[in-house]
């Protein structure tokens, strides 16, 4: 495996109390190395967001631990989380969530503004690189009502990979679209994977994407089922 990016160590994620108790996550433990291209599967249920949002330090393990570059993610305070997430990692959702009221290209500098870059003309150089590399020159000074799904998915890819992430965590990013769109969209990311050695990490019932992936890891109640690699 490439240089480690971060690790599960035996997670366990616990929602409720008593016999309102649902462990959704059993004992979990994974590494995802630099620029892998990785599929989480498995049924409806089977712990698959519960695991990105766990990555994405949108939510705590009940138990274990996340190792980020060998840092326990546990000894950090709430404010250092934020920190953490701010710089390395990015989510690309299936409802795109783009701030209509805004264009592309002021969707995309948001990250960079969000970190504190005060310095415009990088701000703008680096949004317009990234909003080139998916194909979007031409829409730059759209809003996002302006344009179609696929457009507004390549926004939000581009919006992901603006401040350099270590890893992009994708929760189902092609369920709202067409298979033809949905099929330039993993295209996309699969070539952007291979360019700048991001780690690309899927939550999916995307056939197409598990096809790509160089990694395959399947959930069944919450826990691991299998943890294919293919050749990539």
């Amino acid at each position: 495996m490439a240089k480690v990016v971060l690790a599960l160590r035996n997670v366990t994620k616990v929602y409720g109390r008593g016999e309102a108790e649902v462990t959704a996550l059993h004992h979990i433990s994974l590494a995802f190395g630099e620029g892998e291209f990785a599929a989480v599967v498995g049924p409806s249920g089977s712990g698959k967001t519960t695991l990105l949002n766990i990555i994405g330090c949108l939510d705590s393990p009940t138990g274990g631990e996340l190792v980020w570059k060998g840092i326990q993610m546990k000894s950090m305070s709430k404010a250092e989380l934020a920190a953490y997430r701010r710089a390395h990692v990015s989510f690309v959702f299936q409802s795109y969530n783009l701030i209509p009221v805004l264009t592309v290209t002021e969707n995309v500098e948001l990250p960079l503004l969000i970190e504190g870059n005060r310095n415009k003309a990088h701000v703008r150089e680096r949004a317009e690189a990234i909003i080139a590399m998916v194909g979007l020159s031409e829409k730059a000074n759209r809003y996002p009502t302006e344009l179609s799904g696929g457009q507004e998915q390549r926004v939000a890819i581009a919006r992901a990979l603006v401040k350099k992430p270590s890893i992009v965590l994708a929760d189902e990013p092609t369920a709202n679209l067409d298979t033809h769109t949905a099929h330039e969209i993993i295209e996309l990311m699969n070539e952007i994977n291979k360019k700048t050695n991001t780690t690309f990490l899927f939550s999916t019932h995307d056939s197409r994407i598990m096809e790509l992936a160089h990694r395959v890891i399947t959930l069944r109640d919450g826990q691991i089922e299998s943890d294919e690699r293919h050749e990539s």
